[in-house]
């Protein structure tokens, strides 16, 4: 099964993230097959940028987002119905 998560990336104590599309049973940094975005926790506020036209087409197709990403969906829906 596909999943829409985070892949890590930055140097030690200092984590920055790209939103992936992986196979589950791949390893958290492993391969992957289309990166939709990236994600900066060290940023104020946290900087998110995904390409939603991506992660919509992908979920259609059969991916299910982490918990993260499902979050992070959601408040970007949030955002844009404001």
């Amino acid at each position: 099964m596909l999943r829409i998560r985070l892949r890590r990336t930055g140097a030690r104590h200092q984590p920055s993230y790209r939103i992936v599309v992986a196979d589950s049973k791949k390893p958290r940094d492993g391969a992957f097959v289309d990166h939709l975005g990236h994600y900066n926790p060290r940023q104020d506020p946290p900087e998110i940028v995904i390409d939603e036209e991506k992660a919509r087409k992908w979920i259609s197709q059969g991916a299910q987002p982490s918990e993260a990403v499902q979050r992070m969906l959601d408040n970007l829906d949030k955002m844009a119905a404001e």
